[in-house]
């Protein structure tokens, strides 16, 4: 599936909700069925910068598609970058290089997310691009 159908798809789901509450509470829901990133990946070198909770990342091509795989301690955190594997992950490297984030201010995170939070998100972003970017120029 394309990310921007994916994206879209994200976006009625938290449409669903009126209430940044259930909102958020979806967020958390979404990082209990986060695919867990293998132990031997919670490495410092997976450590993405810039977010207040500790939040590992990882990544591999398999075939022609990027697989990533995550962790965080802090459940929120997971909610968040388990949507951004959902929106990211089994995608070619040019396709995530093209991809727009706009969905996630169509979410509503920009309002909702305490400073730090909003920082780590962008962090996250920037990490799953950085990964496409060395998968593409590897090949």
């Amino acid at each position: 599936m394309i990310i921007k159908k994916i994206q879209e798809e994200i976006v009625d789901e938290f449409s669903l909700f009126e209430e940044w509450e259930d909102r958020y509470q979806y967020v958390i829901d979404l990082g209990k069925s986060l695919p867990l990133i293998d132990a031997q990946y919670k490495t410092d070198d997976n450590l993405i910068r810039g977010c207040q909770s500790r939040v590992w990342l990882h990544a591999e091509q398999i075939d022609d598609k990027i697989v990533f795989t995550a962790d965080s301690d802090a459940s929120t955190t997971k909610g968040i970058i388990a949507i951004l594997i959902r929106a990211f992950s089994n995608q070619k490297a040019s396709d995530i290089l093209e991809a727009h984030t706009d969905f996630i201010d169509e979410i509503g995170f920009k309002e909702h997310l305490s400073p730090t939070r909003a920082n780590g998100l962008v962090s996250m972003i920037k990490q799953i691009k950085m990964y496409a970017l060395a998968f593409s120029t590897k090949n």
